[in-house]
């Protein structure tokens, strides 16, 4: 399986499509569309769902980081997008989604 191209960058989510059957679960919404590279992106297939944790800093608790999605857009690409459950630029703190890798 190709892991694709890291790409790390943001994709701005297109406000009113988050997954709301998600939401409901205390999950957040996958956006349905989106906007990444200035261009438009609709989810068509999500292929796997995942999590990922960590310890806080100096503590001993486990705390969920980020919420994973495999994803086919309408346009092909087979796209790792995540949510950060914390922002890390808090100038930004809305810029919680990501595109990780595009293959």
């Amino acid at each position: 399986m190709s892991i694709g191209d890291f790409i790390c960058e943001p994709l701005e989510p297109i406000p009113g499509t988050g997954d709301a059957g998600l939401m409901s679960r205390g999950e957040p919404g996958l956006p349905r569309r989106f906007v990444w590279r200035d261009r438009e992106h609709t989810v068509r297939h999500v292929l796997r769902m995942w999590k990922s944790s960590g310890r806080e800093r100096g503590g001993v608790e486990i705390y969920l980081r980020r919420h994973w999605y495999l994803i086919v857009t309408d346009t092909g690409l087979k796209m790792t997008i995540y949510c950060d459950r914390q922002t890390r630029d808090r100038k930004r703190p809305k810029a919680r989604w990501w595109v990780y890798t595009v293959s």
